[in-house]
């Protein structure tokens, strides 16, 4: 039987297990960056918490002396379905029962005529007491500095302000200006970030009142004002195309966007071509990503319920042993995206709708293998929060998820080849257009 958890590490490790668990990740030692990052978007995304990449792995290692702050503990046991911390402890923890083997210590019964026992008196040895009151004098010093490192807790967090104005409508890059008011909360340290990239987090101060930023890439962002590791304000941000956007990047997750000058159509598709790469001074020697984006200033349609449909192939760049194609829905809150690549290549594929995230490593998807140089026929339907996925009028992937994406916000196709589509339509269950381009004007 399992050891039962008789004492608060005990508690944080089991609900780090279940935590890891609910998200997906059944065996927490196999897991990369990239998982950390995702566990500490999710449980941000549900809880409004920020749990640090470094105190993730910490928990997830045991490396941890002390407890985590409080709003840490209810952040990871609202993540796994309980009130919070207090809620989870009283429902896990349980009487510590001495094990089976204690009755090997139990003293054997004294012999029937015991010899008379010899007195003797003890030696008095000072060096055990010296050694003793080191030990208690290192303990008292270890507890005052764990009590005076732990951070306060955040409070007046409800008299900050924080909102923004953008330079420009719909041009990139766009600057945006934050204004926020810190004065009256309490707290040690206070931060804005840009979007859920933590690279993208810049420490300010009070009686300071604004940050200025740069977006370099389009899309629906959620900037953050942070007090110590808890967010305490949120502001969404859109910055728009109101076309068609194209632009390369080395890491998909990171680095900066290089701007592909083209217009994109050619023949009645919308692809971009080796010219138009080099042309915008990329290097077409790297391991880039290239993505062809539009996000539309208005925004209406729920990403809850909704039918796009489009056909579409990679041409080679590169010559990649596995190209792949991932198509986007943008939406404001968790994402809505899957990935496809010859059959060979499946072990490396992602999908992600709502909070449910699979990972071709871990779950078979090797129904997105498909000859993806080919055109393909596509469609996504999402209906009250289930996405399903169908190539060429075939089901291939069904997710259901519980915590509504929010809004449409834009449309993404992005492959480490060239995409080329040449149809589009995005309408709402009800057969309402929400875009449609068949790229021959």
């Amino acid at each position: 039987m399992p050891a039962k958890p008789v004492n608060e590490r005990d508690l944080v490790l089991l609900c780090m297990s279940e935590l890891c668990k609910s998200a997906g990740f059944a065996d927490t030692s196999q897991l990369v960056q990239r998982d950390l990052d995702f566990l500490c978007d999710s449980i941000e995304s549900k809880t409004g918490v920020l749990i640090s990449l470094s105190t993730m792995r910490r928990l997830l290692n045991g490396q941890f002396a002390r407890l985590p702050q409080v709003a840490t503990l209810n952040a990871m046991a609202t993540y796994i379905g309980y009130q919070n911390w207090q809620d989870f402890k009283c429902k896990k923890i349980t009487t510590e029962t001495a094990p089976a083997s204690a009755a090997i210590n139990t003293p054997l019964p004294e012999p029937a005529n015991p010899a008379p026992a010899k007195t003797v008196y003890p030696k008095i040895s000072y060096a055990k007491y010296l050694v003793a009151g080191g030990v208690l004098l290192l303990l008292a010093g270890g507890l005052l500095a764990m009590f005076s490192s732990r951070k306060p807790e955040v409070t007046n967090f409800d008299k900050a302000a924080f909102s923004i104005v953008k330079a420009t409508k719909s041009d990139l890059p766009n600057t945006v200006i934050f204004n926020y008011n810190i004065d009256d909360v309490n707290a040690d340290s206070f931060f804005i970030q840009q979007s859920w990239d933590k690279n993208r987090r810049v420490r300010i101060q009070k009686g300071n009142h604004t940050l200025t930023d740069i977006y370099y890439e389009p899309g629906f962002h959620v900037a953050k004002l942070i007090a110590n590791d808890q967010i305490i304000k949120t502001i969404d941000v859109s910055i728009p195309t109101d076309r068609w956007f194209f632009y390369s990047k080395e890491k998909l997750t990171s680095s900066y966007p290089k701007y592909i000058h083209s217009t994109g159509l050619q023949n009645g598709s919308m692809v971009l071509n080796k010219e138009d790469i080099i042309n915008s001074a990329v290097n077409i020697n790297k391991e880039n990503v290239y993505v062809q984006c539009y996000f539309p200033t208005d925004i209406k349609y729920s990403s809850d319920n909704y039918r796009v449909r489009f056909r579409c192939r990679v041409n080679d760049l590169n010559n990649n042993a596995c190209p792949h194609l991932m198509f986007e829905v943008m939406v404001q809150r968790y994402f809505s995206f899957f990935t496809a690549t010859p059959k060979g290549c499946t072990s490396e594929l992602i999908a992600e709708f709502g909070e449910k995230f699979d990972n071709g490593k871990e779950k078979d998807l090797s129904s997105f293998g498909i000859d993806i140089r080919n055109w393909q026929n596509v469609e996504l339907t999402v209906q009250n929060k289930t996405a399903t996925v169908k190539i060429n009028d075939k089901v291939v992937y069904t997710s259901a998820y519980n915590e509504t994406n929010g809004l449409i916000t834009g449309l993404g196709f992005i492959s480490n080849e060239l995409c080329e589509v040449d149809f589009v339509k995005m309408e709402t269950l009800d057969g309402k257009v929400i875009y449609a381009n068949d790229f021959d004007k």
